[in-house]
């Protein structure tokens, strides 16, 4: 059974068990994209030395894993346009940003 409210209304939860579920999937997802993409960071020592990173190879497993999370958070940006609560939007918009920190981390290492 849901709380009560003294004005006898089920009690609203800001975020969602939907939410939770996709906050913790981009959280493993942006780990896992940083783990992947590092493998292609150059070492500052070797700055000039070697002319190609492991880039191709990198880029081959981390694309496809950041297309699948933009896909995703799409389909939830959609679920939360359709039920118009502007509290679950905030959720989104700090996962979008995370993915923004961690594309440029990676993008500043190559």
């Amino acid at each position: 059974m849901s709380p009560i409210n003294p004005l006898n209304q089920p009690a609203r939860r800001s975020v969602k068990s939907l939410d939770l579920t996709f906050i913790a999937a981009n959280l493993v997802g942006v780990v896992l994209y940083l783990r992947l993409a590092s493998r292609g960071w150059r070492i500052p020592q070797e700055h000039g030395m070697v002319p190609v990173a492991g880039e191709p190879f990198v880029w081959a497993l981390a694309l496809p894993l950041l297309v699948v999370f933009l896909l995703i958070d799409i389909v939830w940006g959609v679920v939360l346009f359709r039920y118009k609560e502007r509290k679950r939007w905030l959720w989104w918009i700090i996962i979008g940003g995370l993915w923004l920190i961690a594309l440029c981390v990676d993008f500043a290492h190559h």
